[in-house]
């Protein structure tokens, strides 16, 4: 639509099924290109990807919104997906966990965010993710369920 102007920044984290060390270092540059693809192929701006073994981070612009970010999420989990599996970068089939977390940025936040999501290997050496995304959930005031976040089988709670 002419005259219609965005700029949101959102990250998306998401994890592997069952939260598997799955995503190895062979290929983890060859997923993040492909999901660049995938993001800007939907008229979107990628700011910084950074794929660990067991969980994703996004960043990006949500310039067209045209289309939901359940879209968008889901287009991106599902192409990656077919991606790995066509490829036979593993032995397994590979999937992702249903659900993902969404979370929004001004712009002054753009550079935090960047540098945070490109030291995730650093970080994580501190961190585990169930730790990262309890904390994003509660930064956020998301209201959350723990029965209902990501299956952390590193928790027996």
């Amino acid at each position: 639509m002419p005259n219609t102007y965005s700029q949101i920044y959102l990250q998306f984290v998401f994890a592997v099924k069952g939260r598997e060390n799955l995503i190895k270092e062979d290929f983890r540059e060859e997923l993040q290109k492909y999901i660049s693809g995938i993001i800007g192929n939907k008229k979107h701006h990628l700011i910084s990807i950074y794929a660990n073994p067991d969980h994703i981070h996004i960043f990006l612009s949500l310039k067209d919104l045209s289309s939901s970010i359940s879209q968008l999420v889901k287009e991106i989990k599902v192409s990656s997906t077919n991606f790995i599996n066509e490829k036979k970068f593993l032995d397994t089939p590979f999937y992702w966990q249903e659900g993902y977390g969404c979370f929004s940025y001004s712009k002054s936040q753009r550079d935090s965010v960047v540098n945070y999501i490109q030291n995730q290997k650093q970080h994580h050496a501190k961190k585990s993710f169930r730790e990262e995304y309890i904390e994003f959930l509660t930064k956020f005031e998301v209201n959350f369920d723990e029965k209902y976040v990501f299956e952390f089988y590193d928790n027996p709670g």
